[in-house]
């Protein structure tokens, strides 16, 4: 009888235990759900379809409010979803379509040039793989997708930053020092910019063994329907096989494919009115 008393007492003291902060994400990611699933939840509502404490309920829409994935509106004291939580849904929806259409684009690039094509994006001042159909050559490039590279040292990385402004270079650039790889790693700012207007002179970019010593990547950039540089599609492969004279065949290639998938997905180039 003691000892199961004792029990008992112990799984009180834990159900009245602070929540871990696990616990917390998970109270407020299944209450982002519900508010979700609504047009419109009072307070009330929340807590009895939660079972979470008004107080509770109140603290952690509190907490999303802060990062606008929810809001409060004032005049029937009901709770929305969030303007953040559209944008974050909407970048869900845009790199899932990209990832999806550009399958047959880089199956076909893949088997013009006998390369390994990638498709990625830009995240955080990164490059995230996102897609990949790899080169039938037993010796060839390949990029795990989900796996994130350095944007100065990444041909679809300065392929997106060619399709920005020199300001919003910048602000990625000084944010971060430029990692070295090799001897060819363009790693101070000026020399960056001066490859980027070669790049934007041109349409397509070149990685020349600037992350990996004996590899070559050509890359141009994708865009959406607001003209804005959403990823990159690119080819990748020894430099052995992608010597000058291939490297100057392969780069229309790429730029050619990066307009047509731009177009697959409704985008637009910014020079396109």
């Amino acid at each position: 009888m003691e000892l199961t008393v004792k029990g008992k007492r112990g799984r009180k003291a834990a159900a009245n235990a602070a929540p871990s902060s696990v616990q917390v994400l998970d109270r407020a990611l299944s209450l982002l759900a519900i508010v979700a699933e609504g047009d419109g939840s009072t307070l009330t509502s929340l807590s009895e379809r939660t079972g979470m404490a008004p107080s509770t309920v109140h603290r952690l829409l509190t907490s999303l409010a802060g990062h606008g994935v929810v809001t409060h509106e004032g005049d029937t004291g009901t709770w929305t979803i969030g303007v953040r939580a559209f944008e974050i849904g909407n970048a869900f929806l845009r790199f899932r379509k990209l990832g999806t259409i550009s399958r047959p684009f880089l199956q076909h690039l893949m088997e013009e040039s006998g390369e390994t094509a990638n498709v990625g994006i830009e995240d955080g001042g990164d490059v995230v793989f996102i897609s990949q159909v790899e080169s039938h050559a037993p010796m060839r490039a390949f990029f795990r997708p989900g796996r994130r590279g350095p944007i100065h040292a990444s041909g679809i990385g300065k392929a997106i930053l060619s399709a920005w402004s020199d300001t919003e270079i910048a602000k990625v650039l000084n944010d971060r020092p430029l990692a070295h790889f090799t001897a060819r790693t363009l790693d101070t700012p000026a020399a960056l910019m001066a490859n980027i207007k070669e790049t934007r002179d041109r349409g397509w970019s070149v990685d020349d063994e600037e992350h990996t010593l004996g590899m070559r990547c050509i890359a141009a950039p994708v865009f959406d329907e607001y003209r804005q540089a959403i990823g990159g599609i690119s080819v990748s492969g020894p430099s052995v096989r992608i010597d000058d004279a291939k490297l100057a065949s392969l780069g229309p290639l790429v730029r050619r494919i990066a307009d047509e998938l731009t177009r697959a997905i409704g985008g637009h180039r910014p020079e396109e009115r």
